[in-house]
C-alpha cells in the first residue's frame, strides 16, 4: 500500500479547508492521484489530490449560477482537482478511469464518506470497453506527443515521423502513411522529450488496455491493479513476456529512483503503444453503473457532509 509522510497529510488537510471555505463546499473525500497513488513515486514527485465535494447551501443547485462541476487549485508542491458529487457520480456511469482510480487509491486524505461500498460495486459493474478506450487514449497520445519525433505544420497538426529519407519524411498522417518533401516550409521538425516518466507513462496505460481487452476475451475483464509494481508482479505475467515485464519494471524503478527526467528515448515501442483501436463490443461492453444506484451514492455522500 501507498504512503505519504505525516505532514503531507497535515498539509493536505489544511490546504483542503481553505478550499472548503474558499469555494463554500464540504469535502466528501480526498485521496493521492497520480504516482503516489499507483506507488512510483520519487522524493522530488509532487502531489497530486483528487477529491470530492457538496455546496455547503445545497440550494445553490437550484440558483442560476449553480456549482461549479470542477474546482482546480495549487499550492507549492501541491496540486488539487475536485469534482462536485454530481459530476463525480456521472464520471463513475461512464466508467470513467480517473474518477475510478480515486475511489481506488490507497492512500486516503479525507474519508467524511466512507468509499468502500461504491468502489466495489464500480469495480463489478463497470463497462470494460470505455476504460479500454481511456487507456488506449493515454497511451497513443503520450506516445504521439512524448515519444515519437515529429512535423509540426503551420496550423499546428502533429505528424509522426516514420523514417527520413534525404529528401523527404515518411510521416503518420490522417489517411494513414504518407511523405511530406523535406524542404516543404510549412512543416517544421520538433524533438520531443523521450523521458523516464514519459514512457512509464505510456506503457502503463498500454499494458493496462492489453490486458482487460486479453482477460475479456479468455473469461472475465480482470481489473488491473492501480498499484503499478502489484499489477507487473501478480496480474502482468499471465499476459506479457518476461522480458516487457522487466522492462516495465525498470522503468518504475528508474522514476522511483529519481530518473524521471532523464531522456531516454522510445522505451516503448510504436506498436505495443497503439493498441487496437477496435475491440468486440459483444465481448467487451456492459451497461456500466446503474444510475439510480448511483443517485442513492450520491444521497449518502451529502447526507455525510450535512
Amino acid at each position: 500500500m501507498g504512503s505519504v509522510p505525516a505532514h503531507v497529510h497535515e498539509t493536505v488537510d489544511d490546504q483542503l479547508e481553505a478550499i472548503e471555505h474558499t469555494h463554500e463546499v464540504s469535502i466528501v473525500l480526498a485521496a493521492a492521484r497520480g504516482s503516489h497513488a499507483w506507488g512510483a513515486a520519487s522524493p522530488d514527485s509532487d502531489y497530486d489530490v483528487g477529491f470530492v465535494y457538496a455546496p455547503t447551501d445545497l440550494r445553490r443547485y437550484a440558483h442560476l449560477e449553480g456549482v461549479d462541476d470542477v474546482i482546480l487549485a495549487e499550492r507549492d508542491a501541491f496540486e488539487y482537482q475536485g469534482w462536485d458529487v454530481r459530476k463525480f457520480a456521472g464520471l463513475l456511469a461512464d466508467s470513467n478511469d480517473g474518477a475510478i482510480d480515486l475511489l481506488r487509491s490507497p492512500i486516503r486524505y479525507r474519508v467524511t464518506y466512507d468509499p468502500d461500498e461504491l468502489a466495489a460495486y464500480v469495480e463489478r459493474t463497470y463497462n470494460p470497453i470505455d476504460l479500454y478506450h481511456a487507456w488506449r487514449g493515454i497511451a497513443a497520445s503520450n506516445y504521439r506527443k512524448y515519444l515519437s519525433e515529429h512535423l509540426v505544420r503551420t496550423d499546428d497538426a502533429i505528424f509522426p515521423i516514420l523514417g527520413v529519407r534525404d529528401d523527404e519524411y515518411v510521416v503518420e498522417g490522417d489517411e494513414g502513411r504518407t511523405t511530406v518533401p523535406a524542404d516543404d516550409e510549412r512543416f517544421a521538425e520538433t524533438q520531443t522529450k523521450p523521458t523516464v516518466k514519459r514512457n512509464l507513462t505510456v506503457v502503463r496505460a498500454a499494458m493496462a488496455a492489453r490486458y482487460l481487452k486479453e482477460t475479456g476475451e479468455f473469461g472475465d475483464h480482470d481489473l488491473p491493479a492501480l498499484e503499478f509494481e502489484a499489477f507487473l508482479d501478480e496480474q502482468a505475467p499471465s499476459v506479457f513476456d518476461a522480458d516487457r515485464i522487466d522492462r516495465a519494471r525498470e522503468l518504475l524503478e528508474r522514476k522511483r529512483a529519481g530518473d524521471g527526467n532523464v531522456r531516454i528515448g522510445d522505451a516503448v515501442g510504436r506498436a505495443f503503444a497503439h493498441p487496437p483501436k477496435r475491440i468486440d463490443p459483444e465481448i467487451h461492453a456492459r451497461g456500466g453503473p446503474d444510475r439510480e444506484r448511483l443517485d442513492e451514492f450520491i444521497d449518502e455522500m451529502i447526507a455525510a457532509v450535512r
